[in-house]
């Protein structure tokens, strides 16, 4: 009787036109990208190019690829986005659980929540962020994009929250067992929680990816750049020497299809990604939506 309900009908089809809308907003540049990136130079520097390629041809790609820079760049990247989000998974869910317990059961709980929570609101500013960076000797090392990300309390209170719902009947019924936190925690927790984790993990992996402001700041040379600074000091400072293709041929080539060839390629990754986590996202997107 609901669905039949002609509100309830006039509803869905207003959603299901207004979700297509923003669906199209969001494939429509991706489609002009690409055809930019496989465009001729004549075209693409007249802005002729919409939705399909003019002149199609290869050679933004093949020059990008041919590029020891962008190359090595992506490589940073992917370890970067791999390495930090494992770690960072690993810190939240380990702060989490405990969070997640009683008074009784873990009494310094309310400190610890506070601490945090003070973290999150007050932050020192970024001359203090660099100078301490710069004090534990991590300015120009690689582990300056893992290491100041591991800790992200709006994580560790989503997944607090997250372990909170679940019914305390696991969690009595493991202890009966004989099982111990850790055993709780592995056995019982953390198998419920994939939704949760696959979601985190989705969103810490595209802010690694796409950060590049670190790589800006605390590198002292192009060559520890990742991907994302790369692609900012080519599309938005527009300083071309950084693509690492010679002169020689950018002169065949557009700068926007080569710029158009290189967005494109940082984006895939995340577009592969996104399917096989795409399952656990639509449950994982209520985590901490009904406890505090």
């Amino acid at each position: 009787m609901y669905y039949k309900n002609p509100s309830y009908k006039v509803f869905y089809y207003l959603n299901v036109t207004l979700l297509i809308l923003v669906s199209i907003l969001c494939i429509l540049p991706m489609l002009h990208i690409f055809a930019v990136s496989l465009s001729g130079k004549t075209a693409a520097e007249s802005n002729l190019v919409t939705l399909f390629p003019i002149d199609f041809n290869l050679d933004s790609y093949v020059k990008t690829f041919q590029n020891d820079n962008f190359l090595h760049a992506i490589q940073i990247s992917v370890w970067r986005s791999l390495i930090g989000t494992v770690m960072a998974m690993m810190v939240t869910v380990l702060a989490a659980f405990p969070l997640s317990r009683s008074n009784i059961e873990f009494k310094p709980r309310n400190f610890y929540v506070w601490f945090f929570l003070i973290i999150m609101i007050f932050d020192a500013g970024l001359i203090p962020h660099y100078l301490l960076i710069q004090k534990i000797g991590l300015v120009g090392s690689f582990w300056v994009y893992i290491l100041p990300h591991l800790l992200n309390v709006w994580n560790i209170i989503l997944m607090m929250n997250f372990f909170r719902a679940i019914p305390k009947e696991l969690d009595e019924a493991a202890t009966m067992d004989g099982a111990t936190s850790f055993r709780i925690f592995f056995s019982v927790y953390l198998p419920i929680s994939m939704p949760a984790l696959a979601t985190l993990s989705l969103f810490t992996l595209v802010g690694h990816w796409n950060n590049w402001f670190d790589g800006m700041l605390y590198m002292r040379s192009p060559e520890q750049w990742p991907l994302a600074t790369l692609l900012q000091t080519i599309v938005v400072a527009r300083d071309l020497s950084k693509t690492g293709i010679d002169f020689e041929d950018l002169e065949l080539l557009s700068n926007r299809s080569v710029k158009a060839a290189q967005i494109f390629i940082a984006m895939i990754p995340i577009l592969i990604v996104y399917p096989f986590l795409q399952r656990f996202f639509v449950k994982g997107m209520v985590i901490g939506a009904v406890k505090e």
